[in-house]
């Protein structure tokens, strides 16, 4: 019977070698050396502080400041121990009443805009993650941003679109806008009255 047991040990031994530590290793290590930043988070800073991931959205309620999508998480927004949606369907009456109240809240921080409201600002993300929001979500907000800060809406018009990123490897998905990375930006730029 040990004769049996022996290979069976060795080769339990070996792999847990190979597969718990050297492959992790490699992978961690050719990772680091083909994408340094995203392999240590995508992380931001702004004054030497890090603030934040390009990977995973926060919650920004100032008037002054773009918003992102709603997120589903609980017990707090973008809270990434609990990534997931809400699970309520287009039919179900606790997310039209959702959205009709984020709806109402965004016409009313924003009087003046007259176009359709885009579904990205008033519908949460299958994670209840996403750091990002449509070209046109931004620019919803514009108005309401250049009033809070006493701006001209060209000129947060243009951070929009200097914030803005393309379809992943030039043909996947649509362009987009990362809500954190461009508020750093807005607020280094724009004059803060």
């Amino acid at each position: 019977m040990l004769k049996e047991f022996r290979p069976a040990l060795i080769l339990l031994m070996a792999l847990s070698i190979l597969t718990g530590m050297i492959y992790p290793a490699l992978v961690t290590g050719l990772a680091r050396v083909a994408f340094p930043d995203e392999s240590n988070g995508s992380l931001l800073e702004s004054d030497g502080k890090i603030v934040g991931s390009r990977l995973i959205g926060q919650s920004f309620s100032d008037a002054r400041h773009f918003w992102g999508r709603p997120s589903a998480t609980s017990p707090m927004p973008y809270n990434a121990a609990s990534s997931g949606g809400s699970n309520q369907g287009p039919l179900n009456p606790v997310l039209a009443d959702a959205v009709k109240g984020r709806i109402e809240a965004l016409k009313a921080s924003n009087p003046a805009q007259a176009a359709p409201i885009p579904v990205d600002l008033v519908t949460a993300s299958a994670s209840g993650l996403d750091p990002h929001i449509s070209v046109a979500a931004a620019l919803w907000q514009v108005p309401r941003i250049a009033r809070q800060r006493h701006l001209p809406e060209q000129e947060i018009e243009s951070l929009v679109t200097a914030q803005t990123e393309g379809r992943q490897l030039g043909f996947l998905g649509e362009p987009r806008v990362n809500v954190l990375a461009l508020n750093l930006r807005l607020d280094k730029t724009a004059n803060p009255r």
